[in-house]
């Protein structure tokens, strides 16, 4: 199959080489990115870094026994992957639940909804990739008086069962 039998011709493979897929090295993330409290952001896929229209992606570092300050981010839905570490995630009006995420575990995170990231772990960094659904990084800090005792939330399917006490 050639350029032309995809409907292109000989001068889309300019563009495709200067326009078309692009890496960016793990050490080349910019952290002029939005921050908040207890964590550092940095970008990796956004619109002035490579053109995104419709995504923003990149990394967060939670140091070891720490939490971000609340947050939320608008409009948009997000997805965090646990690369290392033990995530706590608290949300609600006063982060009044909680759930854990472990190594290979992703995290969905509904426009509005007020969070707050904790590493759960005393003696190992918290890693994780992110995505939101715009290219621009969108981040409203937040004051929020949590609640002393948040309920613990599983997410449960048709599929997976809710977990045995213990568990």
């Amino acid at each position: 199959m050639t350029a032309n039998d995809l409907g292109h011709d000989a001068s889309d493979e300019h563009r495709w080489r200067d326009n078309g897929v692009r890496v960016i090295k793990a050490d080349r993330l910019d952290p002029n990115t939005a921050q908040t409290p207890g964590m550092n952001r940095a970008a990796a896929i956004n619109a002035a870094r490579v053109g995104a229209q419709k995504i923003w992606a990149g990394t967060v570092t939670i140091h070891p026994d720490a939490k971000t300050g609340a947050h939320h981010h608008g409009a948009l839905e997000s997805v965090i992957y646990v690369v290392r570490g033990r995530a706590r995630m608290r949300w609600g009006d006063r982060l009044e639940f909680v759930a854990e995420a472990d190594p290979g575990d992703f995290i969905f995170v509904p426009p509005y909804v007020p969070h707050q990231e904790i590493n759960a772990s005393t003696d190992e960094p918290l890693e994780c990739v992110l995505v939101r659904s715009d290219s621009e990084a969108v981040v409203v800090n937040l004051d929020i008086d949590p609640v002393e005792k948040p309920d613990a939330v599983y997410w449960v399917d048709p599929i997976h069962r809710h977990p045995e006490p213990g568990e």
